[in-house]
């Protein structure tokens, strides 16, 4: 394996490069598991069974191991292993225990919100798979279990190298209901499907996973008939007649791997809400799958979200049990569609503090990079969770980056050329503020430059140039994370601004 990916890592933009990425990432795993599965594999009193179970505790702990039992048997003869006590028998104890001692493993609070979601729906798409179909099909639970748990295994790494790009499709393709196609062109270069598919097949996860992202990708028109039949849910025998008139049809749905997409579709689905259009087709499936009426469907699919809330669910995470104590009809709206929060008032004493700095005369900066990161710091004080500072050469035909919070660290590299657009061309001619809505983010973002819009994803955005001596010098440009700005942080923004060019007009008099 290769070193841990950092969070800062480039976005590639074709498959290839997506799955170099996304392959060499070694995920962090919880340092309680850690620590419980270490113990375990020095005594000598535990079993497979034993250890295996404490593994699942930690889905990426499980992926691990099971990646590189299928890594180290690849091109033998041997299957690949379908399952944790598999991968563990084929590695050894020895081997496995090299394995848990390259991972990275730290407290769960410091596991990125974003990867921690993603397994959590991962434990919940086991929980539905094994209570609706692992007694059902007794002697095939352990490729239920493990299927569904490793399912959405492809996108965890993306969830720790480029959460804002997960984040930014779901609340574009499911709230805000976006074409899936332009939203993944735009955001990843490629489908996201494809991406995970490739990872399935590269990791050798097991074959009703790769079945899974095989229908989606490439068995819609069966899926579309198996749904029309599906709807008909009022009337079961006419169901089973249209079924019985296509039995070509009747073995696709009977698949035993579909229990795997299947399970995850209600986990994934429910996110959003329980009612929804998306929610309601994965219930709609499984009902026709199951021979079950939706009304005892939808009682067993509660009482698992529950279960599962009960052993997975954490303060910081949404799980959708939480839900079914609302009124019915009510959905969860996304951070992405809410005002930012306010910053507390420990964060308003942080920015007085900066803005202090700035005031202070004569000037105590020593040069221009000391000034900006004091502006830096006061911009993220008063809420803004990503914040460029560009300043302006001799001529005003480029811009450079001169401070980020917030950006990857390859932003700070950037270089915009004023004359290719025609709002930063108005703001470097005078004093002004542009403020990016929803009612005109597409006409203003089509006049920003591709590079620097990329890095402020959303619909809300404020740029600001600051003037010193009667002549624009820098701009500024920043959000809170791409969703509605909070009031605040708005009117905090505009005072700060007028600090910087406090501080720039005192640092430019040093010394006269």
């Amino acid at each position: 394996m290769a070193n841990e990916t950092n969070v800062a890592t480039p976005k590639p933009t074709t498959l290839e490069g997506w799955v170099k990425l996304l392959d060499g990432v070694r995920l962090p795993v919880p340092q309680a598991s850690h620590d419980r599965v270490c113990k375990a594999l020095a005594d000598n009193r535990s079993s497979l069974r034993d250890i295996a179970d404490l593994m699942q505790d930690s889905p990426a702990l499980a992926l691990s191991v099971i990646r590189e039992a299928n890594r180290q048997t690849h091109g033998t003869m041997a299957a690949p292993a379908e399952n944790l006590e598999v991968a563990i028998t084929r590695l050894g104890l020895a081997r496995t225990e090299e394995l848990l001692a390259r991972l990275p493993a730290m407290p769960e609070s410091q596991i990125p919100v974003t990867l921690r979601q993603l397994q959590l729906i991962s434990q919940h798409a086991t929980q539905q798979a094994n209570g609706f179909f692992a007694a059902r099909l007794a002697r095939l639970w352990q490729d239920i279990h493990w299927g569904s748990l490793l399912f959405l295994s492809p996108l965890w790494p993306l969830a720790l190298t480029h959460p804002q790009l997960l984040e930014e499709w779901e609340l574009r393709v499911i709230y805000k209901g976006e074409s899936t196609r332009n939203v993944e062109k735009q955001l990843f270069g490629v489908p996201l499907l494809k991406i995970a598919r490739k990872l399935v097949e590269t990791w050798h996860l097991p074959i009703w996973v790769q079945q899974g992202y095989k229908l989606l990708l490439e068995e819609q028109r069966e899926l579309v008939q198996v749904l029309r039949i599906a709807r008909d849910v009022d009337h079961p025998l006419r169901q089973q007649n249209r079924l019985d008139d296509d039995p070509t049809l009747r073995r696709w749905l009977n698949q035993p791997a579909n229990t795997v997409l299947l399970a995850n579709g209600l986990a994934l689905s429910a996110q959003q809400c329980w009612e929804c259009p998306h929610s309601e087709r994965w219930q709609y499936l499984t009902s026709l799958y199951l021979q079950m009426p939706m009304d005892e469907l939808q009682q067993q699919l509660h009482q698992q979200a529950a279960n599962s809330a009960r052993q997975h669910a954490r303060p910081d995470l949404w799980h959708p049990a939480v839900s079914l104590l609302w009124p019915w009809g009510t959905q969860r709206v996304p951070a992405g569609l809410l005002a930012a929060p306010a910053p507390t008032t420990e964060d308003l004493a942080k920015w007085r503090g900066h803005c202090a700095e700035l005031l202070v005369e004569p000037s105590r900066f020593s040069n221009a990079m000391h000034l900006t990161h004091s502006a830096r710091d006061a911009l993220v004080a008063c809420g803004m969770r990503r914040v460029m500072i560009l300043m302006a050469d001799r001529t005003h035909a480029n811009l450079r980056v001169h401070q980020t919070a917030g950006l990857p660290k390859e932003a700070a590299g950037l270089n915009f050329v004023v004359s290719q657009s025609s709002v930063l061309q108005r703001l470097l001619a005078q004093q002004a503020q542009v403020r990016i809505t929803p009612a005109n983010n597409a006409q203003f973002s089509a006049l920003l430059p591709p590079g620097l819009r990329a890095q402020f994803r959303g619909e809300h955005l404020l740029l600001r140039s600051l003037v010193n001596n009667g002549r624009v010098i820098m701009i500024v440009v920043a959000d809170q994370g791409g969703g509605p700005f909070s009031d605040i942080t708005v009117q905090a923004f505009g005072k700060t601004a007028q600090c910087i060019e406090k501080a720039l007009h005192s640092f430019s008099h040093r010394g006269q």
